[in-house]
């Protein structure tokens, strides 16, 4: 099945299954990994690696973000054009969009490599804490001209209807990383910089495995001679800003947040704070992947015009997505101490109480956060660029550092609330946004644009 007969011919939820449930899997396949990863270095390692490779890993989100920007970016106008049958237009961007990320993660990661030791002491680390911070950090960073191109090229394996080889190539790259890293700590016994290059040295063997039938021409994107022009770059930024912000400015929380962690609590808040940002990375990352996933679809049939099946399409991901998220708060609040003992074994009786009492405040953050997460994704797709903007800096930086100001008077457990809260606020936001815009959602199809008769048909993978 092409991708044209995959988004516009097949029933919407059959193609949610077919789409979603492979995008999570793979997704959460990377989540695993991350998860994976912070238990190799708590129990390999010890507890301040532990925190420093959390204090470390808001830059190397940031340094990836740049990347996603594009990739993303570039992935809804792709989507869009091939269903308004422009497959040249399509291919242009395709192209220089890869151009772009590889071009990104070489400037990028020369500065955050040079820059490193400054960002680590600027967050308040000191003497063993702020080394290994800044090893960490410095191994992502070399290695980025490599790397950040692979969750775009993730993204343009969906476009060409290779969900299984999506799903495939995460699943690779989670295993691969996990086996290097168990391999690197538990029989090298080397130290906190073998774990970042165990998860880099997988992404580099994805990227190559999947740009392949890119370069031989058997897939629906195809490179050409690339043609930039401002228009086409507004575009790709413009579409790229919501996930950029997201990714960027939930960062900006997250270092502030650690730096008020350092002061408050030293170490050990940071550690907890790191339990809570490892549960999300595998939560976040299962919604994320299954919304993403049905981006495409929505964008085809948006730019097809057949604004049925994007409605069809999309209350499937939020009824999905409120599902999942559901299931994860009475996971948590059920298992909170198993969870902290995952990530660092042996704490005091101090530690696992107060980390116990952050996951289960942190738990409520998913009864309202799904909504928020869908609605921004779905508002995406169908280039609604500035709501999706508002719904995604509104949710990572401007509620969390009111709520700040706010929880003040109550330290720690201010911080543990301040989720929850955020999440309370962004669904408010969220729902306004999708009742702005009903009208416009509730159009009637158009009929559809036939396909070129010489289009080449490609079977999924």
């Amino acid at each position: 099945m092409n991708s044209h007969t995959l988004f516009a011919n097949t029933p919407p939820v059959k193609l949610f299954f077919m789409a979603s449930i492979p995008g999570a899997i793979g997704m959460l396949a990377g989540a695993i990994y991350t998860l994976v990863d912070g238990i190799f270095v708590g129990q390999f390692l010890g507890e301040t690696a532990f925190a420093a490779i959390n204090l470390a890993m808001p830059f190397v989100i940031i340094n990836f973000a740049l990347a996603d920007l594009i990739g993303v970016g570039s992935s809804v106008p792709i989507a869009i054009s091939l269903g308004q049958k422009e497959e040249a237009r399509a291919n242009n961007i395709f192209t220089c969009s890869c151009l772009m990320i590889v071009g990104t993660g070489i400037i990028i990661g020369a500065l955050l490599y040079a820059i490193a030791p400054a960002l680590i002491e600027l967050m308040g680390a000191e003497g063993e804490f702020a080394r290994l911070a800044v090893e960490y950090l410095r191994v992502y960073a070399a290695c980025s001209p490599l790397t950040t191109i692979i969750f775009a090229v993730d993204n343009y394996l969906r476009i060409c209807g290779k969900i299984r080889s999506s799903m495939g190539l995460n699943i690779l790259m989670a295993v691969s990383g996990a086996s290097m890293e168990l391999l690197f700590l538990s029989v090298f016994h080397w130290g906190v910089w073998s774990a970042a290059l165990s998860f880099c040295l997988a992404m580099i063997l994805c990227v190559v495995i999947a740009f392949i039938p890119f370069f031989r021409g058997k897939m629906l994107l195809r490179f050409c001679r690339p043609r930039f022009s401002v228009g086409m770059i507004k575009q790709i930024l413009a579409c790229g800003t919501p996930t950029f912000l997201n990714n960027v400015a939930g960062r900006i929380t997250s270092i502030v947040f650690n730096v008020i962690l350092v002061r408050l609590g030293g170490e050990a808040a940071v550690s907890i704070y790191g339990i809570l940002m490892y549960v999300e990375g595998f939560i976040q990352p299962l919604l994320y992947g299954m919304c993403d996933s049905l981006q495409p679809a929505i964008g085809y049939n948006w730019g097809a015009r057949q604004y049925s099946r994007v409605r069809a399409i999309g209350k499937c991901c939020f009824t999905a997505s409120a599902v999942i998220a559901l299931i994860f708060v009475a996971v948590i609040l059920i298992f909170p101490a198993q969870i902290s003992e995952l990530f660092v074994p042996g704490g005091s009786s101090e530690f696992l109480a107060t980390s116990v009492l952050a996951l289960q405040l942190f738990s409520f953050t998913y009864v309202t956060r799904w909504f928020s997460f869908a609605s921004q994704s779905f508002m995406l797709a169908i280039e609604k660029t500035i709501p999706a903007s508002l719904i995604s800096i509104s949710t990572v930086l401007v509620f969390p550092l009111l709520l700040i100001l706010i929880f003040w008077p109550l330290g720690l457990t201010g911080i543990w609330l301040n989720f929850a809260g955020t999440s309370l606020l962004a669904f408010g936001l969220s729902l306004a946004m999708l009742l702005k815009y009903r009208r416009e959602l509730r159009q009637p199809d158009e009929p559809r644009p036939q396909p070129p008769s010489t289009e080449k048909v490609s079977s999924a993978s």
